[in-house]
């Protein structure tokens, strides 16, 4: 396989703007702690990457859903996207935070997991049928609006749609991965969804 260049790699930090230095420290003072993954090619539009790394710190840390349930739609994302990144940082997320290693391995290889809790069943479905189908059922929204209520199900849509942008912005740039205790994902047909 030849090897992909990186469209829009690291910035030199000399060589920013205002307002990129601004943004950057922002970034650099939050949880993140430093310009990576998304925030790279994002960097470019610094008044895009400030809007999209506030979303994504509550999206990612303090959404109605909780952790472990927003680390499974990240992988469901990445996975979906074959998005390197997002795999390489939230795999090993997602174990921390209590996602089966058969379920992460089974999405990896682009296959319905068959360790998933009831909690992790519905949001495998509801990401599913939004992603596959660009829509979803009255009986799985309803279940989720029953499990999580109003705002986790907006939660839920958010973070779909903001991992989904992150996953466009990095293939669209080719930022390649960082280090990482997880493996790559493999290769999969385009569109390839984990239907079975």
């Amino acid at each position: 396989m030849p090897i992909r260049r990186e469209r829009l790699p690291p910035l030199d930090t000399d060589a920013l703007t205002e307002a990129q230095r601004r943004a950057a420290a922002e970034l650099v003072a939050g949880p993140r702690g430093g310009v990576i993954g998304p925030f790279v090619p994002l960097l470019r539009s610094p008044e895009l990457m400030e809007h999209a790394q506030r979303m994504g710190e509550y999206l990612r840390y303090r959404s109605a859903i909780g952790t472990r349930l927003s680390e499974l739609v990240i992988l469901l994302i990445a996975r979906f996207w074959s998005q390197q990144v997002e795999w390489a940082i939230h795999a090993p997320i997602a174990a921390d935070v209590g996602i089966a290693a058969d379920t992460i391995t089974a999405i990896a290889a682009g296959r319905r997991p068959t360790t998933l809790t009831d909690d992790e069943t519905l949001v495998y479905d509801f990401c599913f049928e939004l992603n596959v189908n660009q829509d979803i059922s009255d009986s799985t929204f309803d279940r989720a609006l029953a499990r999580f209520g109003e705002q986790g199900v907006v939660d839920l849509l958010g973070i779909n749609g903001y991992y989904t942008l992150l996953a466009m912005v990095m293939n669209g740039a080719r930022t390649a991965p960082a280090e990482s205790t997880s493996t790559p994902l493999p290769l999969l047909p385009a569109r390839t969804w984990f239907a079975t």
